[in-house]
């Protein structure tokens, strides 16, 4: 049966993927105002005396023990097993698998906001997309291989549960690359380095938000109404591939874009996780996404320009392990 809630304390927030640093501003924005609880599969993280913190795997009975523990009023799911851990079959089960069980313990235990963490590359990356991709445009997801297969598939679950489940009051977030200090994914890596390669011939340009204006979209979504729905984030701004090179001090690499084969092939042989095969077509054609809808229901605006996440990586290049 689920938990009986009394009411009499401010239900709790919890928080996935504590480990990572998106989660860990999110954190530091809500604990003032929120109660937290942090979990991670990956170990439990000291954030502070105050906050409850969990090694959980989500296909594991200790998930439901830390709803049967606290009191959860909303979930910020941002834990994701990334790319680069596991293999492709351990991934789709963690996090598919996994997420099914977290939504079904959130309405079992009456959950009532649940914030989802999606991403743009849902939209596939196309010679044939429209301009400006909005939250109504088809996920053709083209080129898609079981490396991605998860997150789509986790964006198709989320949707069931949004609208099968109106209580949680789910919103889904799409937001473009996400950069910024302490930023791990594939972009911040490439970011990070000394050289690129450059698919020659294709120039795209390319969007990116802080991930400190993500945190603060996010803790956002606690202090407004809850509007349930799916949002892309990213600024109204964008750059060409090879100016972000340029201004992050990146030298570009000239990389064979024909056959498209041999340009996958040399990216499995590299196996560089900065520039992995399966994301070949996003340096090739434009992902650009429309962020106007978040912005009109918010209001909210990023804070932080591309000049100050370029500044970033630049400043990384003088530290001599990069």
């Amino acid at each position: 049966m689920p938990a009986k809630k009394t009411g009499k304390k401010k239900q709790k927030v919890l928080v996935t993927g504590a480990a990572g640093v998106l989660a860990q501003q999110t954190i530091a924005r809500l604990s003032g105002s929120h109660p937290i609880v942090a979990v991670d599969f990956r170990r439990a993280v000291e954030i502070g005396p105050d906050i409850p913190s969990y090694r959980v795997d989500f296909l594991k009975r200790g998930l439901e023990d830390v709803f049967r523990q606290h009191d959860i009023g909303t979930v910020i799911h941002i834990g994701r097993i990334g790319t680069d851990i596991g293999g492709k079959f351990f991934r789709y089960n963690a996090n598919v698998i996994g997420t099914q069980k977290l939504y079904d313990l959130c309405v079992k235990y009456n959950v009532n906001h649940v914030v989802m963490m999606s991403s743009y590359f849902v939209y596939g990356a196309s010679p044939y997309n429209p301009a400006l991709l909005d939250e109504d445009t088809p996920l053709k997801a083209s080129d898609l291989t079981l490396n991605l297969i998860d997150t789509v598939e986790l964006e198709n679950l989320s949707q069931i549960y949004l609208y099968k489940h109106p209580q949680l009051n789910m919103q889904i977030l799409r937001p473009t690359n996400i950069a910024g200090p302490g930023v791990r994914n594939n972009i911040g890596r490439l970011l990070s380095r000394r050289w690129a390669p450059v698919l020659m011939g294709f120039n795209p340009v390319m969007q990116f938000i802080h991930v400190l204006d993500l945190a603060d979209a996010i803790s956002l979504l606690l202090e407004k109404p809850k509007k349930a729905g799916i949002y892309n984030l990213a600024p109204n701004d964008w750059v060409p591939y090879k100016t972000v090179l340029s201004e992050c001090n990146i030298h570009a690499v000239p990389f064979p874009s024909v056959p498209t084969g041999l340009t996958v092939g040399i990216s499995r042989w590299l196996n560089w996780k900065a520039f992995p095969s399966y994301l070949v077509n996003y340096f090739k054609y434009p992902v650009i996404i429309d962020g106007g809808k978040f912005e009109r229901t918010f209001g909210f605006k990023p804070a932080r320009s591309l000049e100050e996440i370029f500044t970033h990586y630049r400043e990384l290049k003088k530290e001599p392990w990069v």
